[in-house]
């Protein structure tokens, strides 16, 4: 049975757990919480290399500043495919306004924009609001 490495979307603790009982709503074992609720999770700089390095499952990111009109559109359809995706992704979003030294890391031009990880490397990007549907078929796109 493989085991994926799954970091803590509450803690960043990080957790082994079997692929054939991802869906069954698995917890951390170091705080007790969902490792997968259905949402984004919010990341800082801080918590963002942990999460893209030590996740063996892909990691979508929606880098986006409050401010911007698109981004705010897009919110609720990155929403509904976080709970779609969950949990073979990790669905996070990174603030720029509050983040500008990642979003510089990683040459945000412009936002809303999706990254997708795997293993610690960035495999797919995509500038632009989307639809729940095309963020899904995106995602799914990038990574046969």
């Amino acid at each position: 049975m493989e085991n994926l490495h799954i970091v803590c979307p509450h803690c960043d603790g990080v957790n082994r757990v079997p692929a054939v009982r991802l869906e069954e709503g698995p917890t951390c074992g170091k705080c007790q919480r969902e490792l997968f609720t259905g949402r984004p999770a919010d990341l800082s700089t801080a918590r963002f290399l942990k999460h893209i390095e030590r996740n063996e499952i892909p990691v979508l990111v929606d880098f986006w500043a409050p401010w911007c009109g698109p981004c705010r559109q897009m919110a609720p359809f990155y929403e509904q495919a976080a709970k779609k995706l969950e949990p073979y992704f990790r669905v996070v979003k990174v603030n720029t306004e509050a983040e500008p030294q990642l979003a510089g890391q990683f040459a945000i031009r412009s936002i809303p924009t999706l990254a997708l990880f795997k293993g610690g490397r960035e495999m797919a990007r995509q500038p632009g609001a989307m639809d729940a549907n095309s963020i899904i078929a995106w995602v799914q796109q990038h990574l046969r």
